[in-house]
């Protein structure tokens, strides 16, 4: 009875402080998850790393052949080492919710070229300037070159929700009567910039240089309409957190002669080096020769297995024969491998000719067995090869995870082809079973075709 006794006693002693416990945090004050938000620079190194909003596009933070890589993404992971933390990126595609992370405490910094504005700094505090940014109308050029905003007439221009671009165009629009209407949408400038050289919408507004990098993609994009003059860009922090904000700002100061100037060249300035674009038709160097590397290139294709102008083909797209091609990436040699992946496949000299294209034919053969079982027709298989050379084989596998849930064919390129283009959509790319994020793979897609 005793025994029974004090077991009962404890079991309402528990429940009693269980609940009481729960009712005072609950109605009274904050749980430990809840006072997270209140963390200023100390407690974010306390606890060992630093949580950033980022957009995942192919400007701010994308993953490129395996490897992480972005403007935002490379300048985050030098603040980092700064603090002495780890970095732990949140993607967040739409501005509004970046903000509501920050003050809910998802986030500590919002790492989006954002401008200041009275609204936005009411609970938030921006940092020194990153850089300038200038607003530009993005159109088909099949529509003519923009001169005056008259020649809109009553289109319809699509813009990002909650950006300043809305503003910026509903001012215009008032100070200077037009008839033009402006449509909200969740979707990213970059996606908008492909629904307008697809032709599905007509005009665009965005960052010049988010513009400038996708018309390095498009060759039939007009750009040339500034909607605003260049303002400043900052980044975010909560208002409670003056330590964070200080040691950002000095940060910036630190940084701001030549590592932020040497990114933004990387990533705006030299775009193009990201893919080597065909614009012109091709012409061999001598007689009946593709290269100078023929001879090389025959040796590779048979240890492929592959025709070997399809090997000279996958070279001249990469490097156009240029053994010492570097791109923006950092990409080196005539298959324009990554650093990681020249030292996976013994390149100890990128720019030495055999070394590199038999790193490369080591990397296909690797991918190849990588596709082997899941892909088993050869010819199928090529081109799943050929598109994870590109665009990295976790984006494509995606892909093939995609293909398989909506139930389609996932030993076929047409099919899996369909959903890599989809992973620019947020509705695809934010699929739980996407493990690799956004990418824009009607790019890989159309790499392929080139190619073949």
């Amino acid at each position: 009875m005793k025994k029974a006794l004090i077991l009962f006693s404890s079991i309402f002693v528990l429940l009693l402080f269980g609940v009481q416990c729960t009712f005072i945090e609950k109605h009274f004050g904050k749980t430990a998850k809840e006072e997270i938000y209140l963390l200023d620079l100390q407690g974010i190194q306390n606890r060992g790393f630093i949580r950033a909003a980022v957009d995942n596009n192919s400007t701010g933070y994308y993953i490129y052949r395996g490897r992480r890589m972005g403007y935002e993404y490379e300048l985050l992971r030098d603040l980092a080492k700064r603090l002495n933390v780890q970095l732990h990126l949140v993607m967040v595609s739409e501005i509004d919710a970046a903000f509501d992370y920050l003050h809910s405490g998802k986030v500590d910094i919002i790492a989006m070229n954002l401008e200041k504005s009275a609204e936005r700094s009411e609970k938030t505090s921006f940092s020194l300037p990153l850089g300038k940014m200038s607003t530009v109308l993005v159109g088909n050029k099949t529509s003519g070159k923009i001169t005056s905003w008259d020649q809109l007439g009553s289109d319809t221009i699509y813009v990002r929700e909650g950006a300043v671009y809305k503003n910026q165009l509903c001012q215009l629009k008032d100070s200077l009567k037009l008839n033009y209407s402006v449509f909200t949408t969740p979707d990213h400038e970059e996606i908008l910039i492909d629904q307008v050289a697809e032709g599905k919408i007509k005009w665009t507004i965005a960052d010049q240089n988010i513009a400038r990098v996708n018309a390095t993609y498009y060759d039939g994009l007009d750009i040339s309409w500034k909607v605003e003059k260049e303002g400043d860009v900052s980044w975010v922090v909560r208002d409670n957190s003056p330590k964070l904000l200080s040691a950002l700002n000095t940060w910036l100061s630190d940084k701001q002669k030549r590592f932020i100037p040497d990114l933004y060249a990387k990533y705006f300035l030299n775009s193009k080096n990201s893919y080597f674009r065909s614009n012109s038709p091709f012409s061999s160097l001598a007689g009946n020769q593709i290269s100078e590397y023929d001879a090389i290139i025959k040796d590779g294709a048979e240890q492929l297995g592959w025709d070997w102008r399809l090997l000279a083909s996958l070279v001249y797209k990469e490097s156009r024969f240029d053994t010492v091609a570097t791109s923006y990436a950092g990409a080196k040699g005539l298959l324009q491998l990554m650093p990681v992946t020249l030292e996976r496949f013994g390149v100890e000299n990128p720019n030495d000719p055999v070394q590199s294209l038999m790193g490369g034919v080591r990397y296909l053969r690797y991918l190849d067995k990588f596709w082997m079982e899941r892909v088993p027709d050869t010819s199928e298989r090529l081109k799943f090869v050929l598109a994870s050379y590109n665009i990295g084989h976790g984006h494509v596998e995606d892909a093939w995870r995609l293909t398989m849930k909506f139930g389609e064919n996932t030993q076929t390129w047409a099919d899996v082809s369909k959903f890599l283009e989809l992973k620019s959509d947020p509705d695809y790319y934010r699929d739980p079973i996407v493990k690799s994020g956004f990418a824009k793979g009607h790019l890989a897609v159309n790499y392929v075709k080139d190619v073949l």
